[in-house]
């Protein structure tokens, strides 16, 4: 089982990323379903600048620029126009998936897999002697820089939420909006702010996606923004619960594909990841209950 553990880590990055930002617009008091839209949407036109220019930087730039210009769509249509938010994120979801369908077909003539030429592999990032260290190495050290970015904007995204009067008023919109508009500030100035630091998230996420291999592929995203919705209430809305949420759906993803190698059912293996997750999600509504019942 050698690289398991490296495995889950790269697998839970996109994840982190995407539950990341959905935390944001949670916490604002409006659910932002459309992760898997903008996942999608960054990891398309992540490959589609790397194709032109060459250069990652690029790509990340525009998957970036890409994700919150569909974040800023959705938040539009639900704070200005108070149309559903679940609605629209179902809308962006669909946006998405045929618009990359679209510009593929258009910038590449193929709706199917577009592969990057002559793509190199992200640069990895080797720790000193952390890297030989057993275990710890292999969770810590030998990542793309795009796995110590997740933590560290992760750690910044605590400090924005719990340590910063933004923080204070972002949670106060979920909960007590009524008491900001006391205080003479607008809620939706805080939720406009919670859905573009949602895309920017995100927008990092799906890059991550297709240029960690240099390939698009259409619906790779695959359930991922979905799956960070759970992250984010599996993670009790918490950003270090997410670090946690988000590696158990990684190991389990990691072990599943560590398990093709046996004489298990195809459709079993492909399960797993998901089954893990239900599991950790009843376990966390279980102990919560009880919680709640002892306070």
């Amino acid at each position: 089982m050698s690289g398991t553990l490296s495995s889950a880590i790269v697998i839970m990055t996109p994840l982190l990323f995407a539950a990341t930002g959905g935390l944001f617009t949670e916490l604002a008091g409006k659910l932002n379903i459309a992760l898997e839209g903008l996942l999608l949407t960054g990891a398309f036109f992540a490959i589609l600048a790397v194709h032109y220019t060459g250069s990652l930087a690029a790509g990340l730039f525009a998957a970036i620029l890409a994700s919150v210009a569909l974040s800023t769509l959705l938040a539009f249509t639900s704070l200005k126009l108070r149309s559903n938010v679940f609605i629209a994120g179902l809308a962006a979801n669909l946006l998405a998936g045929g618009l990359t369908v679209v510009l593929s077909q258009h910038f590449f003539n193929t709706r199917g897999v577009v592969v990057l030429r002559d793509f190199r592999p992200l640069p990895v990032v080797n720790i000193p002697i952390v890297e030989n260290i057993p275990i710890a190495g292999e969770l810590l050290s030998g990542h793309s820089v795009y796995v110590y970015a997740a933590w560290f904007l992760l750690f910044l995204a605590w400090l924005a939420i719990f340590k910063t009067p933004f923080g204070y008023r972002l949670r106060a919109c979920g909960k007590h909006s009524q008491a900001l508009v006391s205080l003479g500030l607008k809620p939706d100035t805080y939720r406009w702010a919670a859905f573009l630091v949602s895309g920017f998230f995100c927008g990092i996420g799906g890059s991550l996606l297709s240029l960690h291999l240099g390939v698009f592929v259409p619906g790779m995203t695959a359930g991922r923004g979905w799956i960070a919705l759970v992250v984010i209430f599996l993670g009790v809305r918490k950003p270090f619960g997410l670090l946690a949420a988000a590696f158990i759906f990684g190991l389990a993803e990691a072990l599943s594909n560590y398990a093709q190698g046996f004489d298990i059912p195809a459709d079993l293996v492909l399960a797993m990841p998901y089954l893990l997750t239900l599991l950790a999600m009843i376990f966390v509504s279980v102990w919560t209950k009880r919680k709640n019942r002892v306070m």
